[in-house]
């Protein structure tokens, strides 16, 4: 059991220092006179008196034995050399102008009495401090507490000012002993004593030898490379990896190491911020009427987000999920006080109900994010994924030309490539709805038309139903985390990143693309649930089991962006390219689609799927309930 060690109390502090000052005037004069005791006393008893007088009134002005000793920093020192300065000047001109032939206060005497003081009464504050943190150190009884060795990423101001915390915490359990920064300038240097080392492999393998067992990373803005390299070495080493909040979020103003968060997947998994341009969007968006369909949906809402930054005159928020619509409504209007939202409550298959939006707000351009996306549930309803993704696209797109829509922007996905279930057929139908109808369009009239855009992507990093959010809740279960198959791969990329392509493809697209998104290197599910497992601090399969559960029905192992079919050609932005798909006949499409809606409408299961193949040849579906489809019999 510890005690606390009581503060000294100011005035305390403040003789202390009035007695150091004088002791050091009397060492002054003694370096002087070179030790010569006769002409000691000659003066002495004045000097002291202006040495106390000054003084005194130096330190109440500045308040200079106010701070707690024991937690002098650098501020404090330069507050007392200060004093000391303009001390040493105030003696000069007592001697000048008071004292005549007796110069007691010489230039050569300030000079030492300056240089001695400041050393001095810094050294005993230093002195106090480097006692009381050696006490801290040990517990009664003189036994050394074991601390947790850290390390910090960050060697700017950041990052020194998390050491200082973490070292001076009274009952912290950590203790500061390297800094990594990734710059080879500072390798093998020292700040405030402590070793600098660099980023790499062997760098974190030395540390990880010494004991080190926590890395905390005090930047969050860090090459999103040299994090992941990082992060995987310090894991594979069995450092443990997590972050401070924003000093704004720091309790009290103080960190505590309860505070310290593990770092997220997500983090380790976005990329470097995407350029784009920005100019080329205000100027299309700026004062138009946009309508946002599935805006209450994870995408919609981000999509939301970003739109209110290039001010349209008004923006028709379109979902049917009242609760999320509500919310996300609050929100708005606590951020955006003065911007014209108007939340409309409509499922886009109702079609009084949507002919009444387009009547009454008339959109100039409509970004099209509602849909059915979920993979098993579509399977098993697959009527029910005609009649949302293809009868609803359909409907939107008759409307937005009806109602001369500038632009239309469908948001697609990565599984209508070479679909292998419902929900990705589904969207493929969708995809060659709009090609086709603009197609048509634009033989009819060229001049006046809806230009139709469809954008596609992968998985998005927290997005409803997505596998991050799923791991997080089983591992705070305890586990097991379920994967479907050893071998299953994905695409990620982040919400914001995602909806920012959206946008600029949408901007950019002249009718009839498909662009599809650069979405950086596949990563498989089941290395993502031992990273998770790791940076929770936890070992998979020893304190985490992965469970693999099986590919569920229309289920792929690796997702395409592009079918066999198609190649691509590159924009003007390095992330988003246009596929070159096969074009169809608008007339052929319009009566298949009609025929197929016709079927899901009266809920003919296999009946739907079979029409499905018929519109999507490359339509091969994974699950035995539809092994029929994929023979044609």
């Amino acid at each position: 059991m510890s005690y606390k060690l009581k503060i000294l109390p100011r005035w305390l502090v403040f003789l202390l220092d009035l007695f150091l000052v004088c002791f050091c005037l009397f060492l002054s004069r003694m370096l002087k006179l070179n030790f010569n005791w006769e002409h000691m006393n000659d003066g002495l008893r004045f000097m002291m008196l202006v040495v106390l007088g000054v003084n005194a009134v130096l330190f109440y002005a500045f308040k200079s034995y106010a701070g707690i000793v024991r937690y002098t920093n650098l501020e404090d020192t330069s507050r007392l050399v200060m004093v000391n300065a303009i001390a040493a000047f105030f003696y000069l001109v007592v001697n000048i102008f008071f004292l005549g032939s007796r110069n007691y206060f010489t230039l050569q005497i300030v000079s030492i009495n300056f240089f001695i003081t400041s050393f001095v009464i810094i050294s005993y504050r230093l002195t106090v401090r480097y006692v009381f943190n050696f006490y801290k150190s040990l517990s009664v009884g003189g036994i050394k507490v074991q601390k947790k060795k850290v390390v910090v990423y960050d060697t700017s101001a950041d990052g020194l000012h998390i050491k200082k915390v973490m070292n001076s915490l009274p009952d912290g359990d950590m203790q500061v002993v390297a800094f990594l920064d990734n710059s080879f300038s500072t390798n093998g240097k020292l700040l405030e004593g402590i070793p600098i080392y660099s980023t790499t492999e062997n760098s974190i393998a030395k540390l990880a030898a010494e004991g080190v067992e926590i890395l905390i990373l005090a930047s969050k803005h860090i090459e999103k490379t040299t994090l992941n390299d990082m992060v995987d070495s310090c894991l594979a080493h069995g450092i443990k990896v997590q972050q401070v909040p924003a000093m704004r979020d720091w309790l009290n103003g103080k960190l505590d190491t309860q505070q310290l968060q593990n770092i997220n997947i997500e983090d380790l998994l976005e990329r470097e911020v995407i350029k784009i341009h920005n100019e080329a969007i205000y100027s299309e968006l700026k004062g138009k009427k946009i309508l946002v369909t599935g805006a209450a949906g994870s995408i919609g809402s981000e999509m939301v987000r970003q739109l209110l930054a290039y001010r349209p005159s008004l923006l028709i928020l379109c979902d049917k999920a009242e609760t999320p619509m509500h919310e996300f409504l609050l929100e708005l209007q606590e951020k955006h006080k003065n911007a014209n939202i108007k939340a409309y409550l409509a499922d886009i298959c109702d079609k009084p109900r949507m002919e009444q939006l387009f009547e009454v707000f008339n959109p100039e351009i409509v970004f099209h994010a509602a849909a059915y996306k979920h993979v098993p549930l579509m399977e098993d309803n697959p009527s029910i994924a005609i009649i949302n993704n293809v009868a609803g696209t359909r409907q939107l797109a008759e409307l937005a030309v009806a109602n001369n829509v500038e632009k239309f922007v469908m948001v697609s996905t990565d599984k209508a490539v070479n679909p292998t279930n419902v929900m990705g057929a589904s969207k493929r139908i969708a995809e060659i709805f709009t090609q086709s109808y603009f197609k048509h369009l634009q033989e009819a009239d060229p001049e006046h038309v809806t230009k139709f855009v469809t954008t596609r992507f992968g998985n998005v990093l927290g997005s409803n139903g997505s596998v991050i959010p799923r791991f997080k809740k089983q591992l705070q279960k305890g586990g097991p985390l379920t994967v479907t198959h050893p071998e299953i791969t994905r695409y990620f990329m982040t919400i914001p990143e995602a909806c920012l392509l959206v946008i600029e493809a949408g901007v950019m697209g002249q009718g009839g693309e498909i662009f599809v998104f650069d979405m950086g290197k596949p990563v498989k599910i089941a290395d993502l649930a031992r990273k998770v497992i790791k940076l929770s601090g936890k070992e998979p399969d020893r304190d985490i089991r992965i469970e693999y559960t099986g590919l569920r029905p229309g289920e792929k192992l690796y997702e395409e962006l592009l079918s066999t079919a198609e190649n691509s050609r590159p924009t003007y932005h390095e992330k988003i390219m246009i596929a070159d798909v096969r074009e169809y006949d608008f007339a052929t499409v319009e009566k298949k689609i009609t025929k197929l809606i016709a079927s899901a409408r009266q809920h003919y299961t296999l009946e739907t799927v079979f029409l499905m193949k018929d519109l999507v040849p490359e339509f091969v579906s994974s699950n035995k309930a539809y092994e029929k489809v994929n023979t044609g019999k």
